[in-house]
């Protein structure tokens, strides 16, 4: 386990936020073990001036993992060096990932053979785990974004970066047509159905709809129809930072229309293949659809969700669609939404029934105007912890001291920025 000295801006920040909870002592002492937990146990400086970040309790670094981990600290990144050059190094390692292998979303420290190198996929020793996600595509370029927004720092649009996209771009236009072209495939032996794909690894059948394909979930469980809609959805954000980082410093017309057409394509595949006509609720957004006519309605605790759609920047809060998919999935006819005497939320498939997550919780929080939900989901984060002082993955919602993953960086980062997110409105007031 890394230990690293934190900041002054660091201290700072948590001492003033601390002050701003003075009636919720539990709540800031909680942010405090928490905005300090991705610093103190899972950041390691490498030689090459990069940033690897492990997930907590897992050895290896996720893509999605670590720019979820680092998104708190983007609020101090323009007045304190250290950050900065974290997260600048977290970016630099994503981008050399990427350039690995698109294909990937779990990596190694070095190239050491770690992780699950039994899969039967074109794994390498760099490679933890290859099982393809759009997400883990989407994260590296949605933290270099907002990193150069917060910061006004460019050195990190750099020939690896363009070379990086490139491939996403490619990877996403080849899986648009995933029957007919994708060189991708993934087995795992005797595992759960959830971890494995079908068809010798090709995944169940989809046809064109203009929207790309993903092998798994933000969970990493595998999808069960091949166009996940929340992940195209979050691809449409990033195509459009895409479209603004080319146009800024590349310049390159070329690639600016290809990341357009293929934006347009995307959208075009959501909004014809991704909405349904609920008896009950409405238009609303399905979780996965193949193209055929099945449809997959539900949600996943796990980001980018449906439930996260405004947090991720695709539409507002007020959005009708959104409303009525958002007033399904906290529900019980979402399959994955559970209430008890303890706790109400969305869990997850990759967790056991009747298991909240905290991280679905701070989405939750992050993507309502409702005052009495915010105090709700505050109230609930104060008596989940199960006294640990921390968030964990799931929990009971009947007794939050059954939970998963004691440390779970991702989770601590979550409930971050949903108490940052309190205290910024709570002083505009």
């Amino acid at each position: 386990m890394e230990t690293n000295t934190l900041s002054a801006t660091m201290i700072n920040m948590m001492d003033d936020i601390t002050c701003r909870l003075a009636d919720r002592p539990k709540l800031a002492k909680m942010f405090q073990n928490c905005f300090k937990n991705t610093i103190q146990t899972t950041v390691k400086r490498l030689e090459d001036q990069s940033t690897f970040i492990i997930t907590g309790d897992i050895p290896a670094m996720w893509l999605r993992d670590s720019a979820a981990q680092v998104k708190p600290y983007l609020a101090l990144a323009d007045r304190d060096e250290t950050i900065s050059t974290i997260i600048e190094g977290v970016i630099k390692r994503q981008v050399d990932y990427v350039n690995i292998d698109p294909y990937a979303n779990a990596f190694n420290k070095e190239a050491n053979g770690a992780g699950h190198q039994n899969d039967l996929t074109d794994m390498s020793d760099w490679i933890w785990e290859r099982k393809y996600e759009i997400d883990s595509l989407c994260y590296p370029i949605q933290l270099s974004y907002l990193f150069w927004k917060r910061t006004g720092i460019t050195r990190h649009f750099d020939a690896e970066f363009l070379k990086a996209v490139k491939k996403i771009i490619g990877v996403w236009k080849v899986e648009q047509h995933h029957e007919e072209q994708s060189p991708y495939r993934f087995q795992r032996k005797n595992c759960p159905p959830s971890d494995t794909l079908t068809r010798d690894g090709l995944g169940e059948p989809v046809c064109y709809t203009g929207m790309t394909w993903s092998g798994f979930r933000p969970s990493d469980d595998a999808c069960m129809y091949g166009y996940l809609i929340p992940s195209n959805m979050f691809a449409v954000v990033v195509l459009n930072y895409m479209e603004e980082i080319f146009t800024s410093f590349y310049k390159t017309s070329d690639l600016i229309s290809s990341v357009t057409e293929l934006k347009n394509q995307i959208q075009s595949g959501i909004n014809e293949y991704g909405i349904v006509k609920h008896p009950k609720y409405g238009k609303m957004y399905a979780y996965e659809t193949d193209g055929f006519g099945h449809y997959n309605l539900m949600d996943d605790a796990n980001v980018p969700s449906l439930l996260a759609l405004p947090y991720l920047g695709f539409c507002s809060i007020e959005d009708e669609i959104y409303q009525n998919t958002r007033a399904f999935i906290l529900s019980e006819d979402n399959p994955y939404y559970f209430e008890g005497k303890a706790a109400k939320g969305i869990g997850s498939p990759h967790t056991p029934d009747q298991y909240v997550w905290h991280i679905a919780l701070a989405i939750q929080g992050l993507t309502t105007n409702s005052s009495e939900e915010i105090e709700e989901l505050l109230r609930l984060f104060e008596t989940t912890d199960a006294d640990t002082g921390y968030m964990h993955e799931g929990f009971h919602v009947d007794d939050p001291t059954k939970f998963t993953r004691k440390w779970f960086s991702w989770a601590n980062a979550m409930f971050c920025e949903f108490i940052m997110s309190v205290v910024e409105s709570a002083s505009k007031k």
